[in-house]
């Protein structure tokens, strides 16, 4: 597999290249040795799995590029493009291309988790988990800032409870940690993510709780 990946991380590269919205080559990186952590606990075939979490995110360079919403489902063909360049099964690219295409499903969406596939739940797990914790942090203020979100809007009140929508923009970066990120631990399919989950979704609570502290000017 690290061959192939090898083959592929030109390309990759090349595509992500001055992406600044916290979905760039580092997070694929990071999805990638996330998903395979996950793998040796939970099984599934580690090719299809390594593969898919490392190309899981090409709708977010088309949909810089064109300026119109792109799905996962949307940049499947671009993926088999890449996939043709390196040597796997017809059923491996098959198992791919489903893991990206359902890589984004949440419980608390309208669609909700449909796939049971060991393999797609983990590339979904590991996606997710590098989207809470310190990390998660960092990437949701640069992305909200990439798109002209503000920090905070104390005004705006939280919509809890409320299917989580992804084509629709919340509020300020705040609202979004609520809406999604604080929601996304009970989300996680596997048992490690689950665990993994936890400590994340705890700092994230910490920060939570000084960050209203200051923006109060309480400490």
């Amino acid at each position: 597999m690290d061959k192939l990946l090898a083959k592929l991380e030109t390309r990759v590269q090349d595509m992500f290249h001055g992406e600044k919205s916290g979905h760039d080559i580092h997070h694929l990186k990071r999805t990638l040795n996330l998903a395979l952590k996950l793998q040796e606990k939970e099984g599934g075939d580690r090719l299809v799995i390594g593969i898919a979490s490392y190309l899981h995110d090409i709708h977010r360079i088309i949909q810089n590029e064109t300026g119109k919403r792109c799905s996962p489902k949307d940049s499947l063909p671009k993926v088999n493009e890449l996939l043709d360049e390196i040597e796997i099964t017809e059923n491996q690219k098959e198992s791919i291309l489903h893991c990206i295409e359902f890589h984004e499903e949440y419980a608390f969406s309208k669609e909700g988790v449909t796939v049971d596939d060991i393999e797609s739940l983990i590339v979904q797990d590991a996606d997710n988990l590098d989207g809470i914790g310190a990390i998660g942090i960092g990437r949701t203020f640069t992305y909200n800032g990439a798109h002209g979100v503000p920090m905070w809007e104390p005004d705006i009140p939280f919509a809890d409870g409320e299917e989580y929508n992804d084509e629709v923009h919340d509020p300020s970066a705040v609202h979004h940690f609520r809406n999604k990120l604080m929601r996304l631990a009970d989300n996680m399919n596997t048992k490690t993510a689950k665990k993994i989950a936890r400590s994340r979704h705890k700092f994230m609570e910490e920060y939570l709780e000084e960050f209203f502290e200051e923006w109060k000017g309480e400490k």
